[in-house]
């Protein structure tokens, strides 16, 4: 079974309806759930983006900061970082793999 890619920044925009600084900020503020690879660029799960209601209400609290927020990528669980870890850094590991296997061949003859 295949595992589907996260969206862009941009696609994710595509996907509501609204702009791609609507996006950032709303993430910032925490009102979508989001997902920073490598600590700079903003990921997004597309079945958690179903379920987003951005009601006026909302788009004016991203733009006037007045909310805590309901998501935090800080109480993921470490299930969850573990697998985020190894889902974005699986062609590093796989070139490990390689890179042992042909050094056993080369050290074994």
């Amino acid at each position: 079974m295949a595992e589907e890619k996260m969206l862009t920044v941009r696609q994710a925009a595509a996907f509501l309806g609204i702009s791609e600084k609507a996006v950032i900020d709303l993430s910032d503020k925490g009102l979508i759930p989001a997902y920073k690879v490598g600590g700079v660029y903003l990921r997004f799960k597309k079945e958690q983006l179903k379920g987003i209601n951005l009601s006026p209400e909302v788009l004016t609290q991203a733009q006037a900061g007045d909310t805590a927020g309901k998501f935090s990528s800080g109480l993921r669980g470490i299930k969850d970082r573990v697998v985020d870890f190894f889902y974005f850094n699986d062609f590093y590991f796989l070139c490990l793999i390689i890179c042992l296997a042909l050094l056993f061949i080369v050290l074994k003859t």
